[in-house]
């Protein structure tokens, strides 16, 4: 009996004992094994310490400084002829030739990107340095040489400015603006209101931007919050390498300083332009010859459909200039180009730049789509002669821009609706069309006899083989009349 209850006595400490074991093994935090096999498994997104949260940019900003000019440069400016106050009652608002010439002083920044000997050779904005007429270079040490332009470019604004010392400078690490993402920490270094080496810091706020109408379209833009403001075009946008990345160009502002949205031209779109601005002054472009654009707005559904188009990203021919690349190689008008040498294309924009990027001699393949059929074509690529040419240039084949004739339009142009055709939407001014008297907002019926109900059906009548002559049958406010056009 006694050893019955000490047996049982043992029985109940155990189990006592196990409950204790398990409530402490339930409710207690994990082992440190356990914890360690978490702590391997977990992706690591946040810093460890508060070190690493307080991290100093200081050593990056070190490297930085001393590649980093800034440039003042004096501008030759014309100030209008004095003008009568009766003037602008008589309608002579221009102001009067013959105004006298004034000097004005202009502020920006740059980097230096190589010495060569005696030459140190600095890349900066365009609109930095195009006009002046005196440009001075002072840079982060103090030292202070006169510059002179060596080449530039207004396409993409970009510049090459050169002065000569005997003395070593620091020279630029170009990086590879490529790597970067959104959200990566950069710093900008210029010269903002003449405050010399200024360094602010933010993030890749996106990439390939767009520029707005009147900025140098041929380049995509990096947007940084990075504080940039005047006198810091030209300067470094940089990254924790301590290496140029892009060089700060322009801002989008409401208050005229810095709103958070600045963009920098990629140092991958700069490194061609510095040797070509040593080498010849200036950036050679690739040439296509023809005016393309988007198919876009509210009426682009129906016009993809009548092109077969739909869903297909790319960008229209609308017209070419004769005896131009495009022209010899057989591109036509209405065509919609899909591809180039394997670069699928997304819109008019982007083919201009990929197209600029091309070397003059080169033959690239072409996709495109005709009649609603893919073909490919070999384009020979020659050399894009000056903007100012090209603009004066106006023999552009067929010289319109057609659409479908909408009931919208017939509905503002007040068209029976028995009257079929294509409406020309707009008239390129000088070309051959404008001359032989074609006008927005004629209607065209037929091209050689041939009916040009939509705007598939117009470009396969205008690019039907056999005579060059064009007779066009126009409904003009509801007035028949015949227009040739001779390609």
């Amino acid at each position: 009996m006694v050893k019955s209850k000490k047996f049982s006595g043992v029985i109940l400490l155990f189990i006592a004992v196990s409950l204790i074991i398990f409530s402490q093994t339930l409710f207690s935090s994990p082992s440190k094994e356990t914890t360690q096999n978490n702590n391997e498994n977990r992706v690591k997104t946040v810093p460890d310490t508060r070190e690493q949260v307080y991290y100093s940019f200081s050593s990056v900003a070190k490297e930085a400084l001393p590649i980093v000019v800034q440039i003042n440069t004096v501008v030759e400016q014309i100030i209008p002829a004095f003008r009568s106050p009766f003037d602008f009652f008589f309608g002579n608002e221009a102001p009067k030739q013959g105004g006298q010439k004034r000097e004005q002083p202009g502020l920006g920044s740059g980097v230096i990107v190589k010495q060569d000997g005696n030459k140190v050779y600095v890349l900066t904005n365009n609109h930095v340095a195009e006009k002046a007429k005196e440009i001075k270079v002072k840079l982060n040490d103090g030292r202070e040489f006169d510059a002179k332009i060596i080449g530039n470019d207004s396409r993409t604004d970009l510049a090459l400015i050169m002065f000569e010392t005997k003395e070593k400078v620091p020279v630029a690490v170009l990086g590879d603006s490529d790597e970067l993402e959104v959200g990566d920490i950069v710093l900008a270094v210029g010269s903002p209101y003449g405050f010399e080496s200024t360094v602010t810091m933010g993030i890749i706020s996106a990439l390939g931007r767009h520029a707005l109408k009147g900025i140098a379209g041929f380049t995509d833009y990096i947007q940084t919050d990075a504080s940039i403001n005047p006198g810091n075009s030209g300067g470094a946008l940089i990254n924790m390498k301590g290496e140029v990345v892009g060089i700060n160009t322009w801002i989008r502002t409401a208050s005229g300083g810095s709103d958070g949205v600045g963009f920098a031209i990629p140092v991958n779109n700069s490194k061609k332009a510095i040797n070509e601005f040593i080498t010849t002054g200036k950036i050679t472009y690739g040439w296509l010859g023809v005016r393309i654009e988007d198919l876009s707005g509210s009426s682009s559904e129906d016009l993809r459909k009548s092109l077969g188009l739909e869903n297909k990203k790319g960008a229209i021919v609308f017209n070419l200039f004769k005896n131009s690349p495009a022209s010899k190689s057989g591109l036509l008008p209405g065509d919609y180009i899909i591809q180039i040498d394997n670069e699928n294309i997304e819109n008019a924009e982007q083919l201009t730049k990929i197209v600029g990027r091309l070397s003059p001699g080169s033959n690239p393949l072409f996709k495109i789509i005709r009649d609603k059929k893919e073909i490919t074509l070999n384009v020979k690529i020659e050399k894009r002669a000056d903007e100012n040419e090209i603009q004066k240039n106006k023999d552009l084949w067929p010289g319109i821009i057609v659409t479908n004739l909408t009931d919208e339009i017939r509905k503002e142009l007040k068209t029976a609706d028995s009257v079929k055709g294509v409406v020309i939407a707009s008239v390129i001014p000088e070309s051959p069309a404008a001359v032989a008297g074609l006008k927005a907002g004629d209607i065209i019926q037929e091209i050689n006899d041939a009916p040009t109900t939509d705007i598939g059906m117009f470009y396969s009548s205008l690019n039907k083989s056999g005579s060059n002559k064009k007779i066009f049958q126009i409904d003009r406010q509801g007035s028949s009349i015949m227009i040739g056009l001779v390609k």
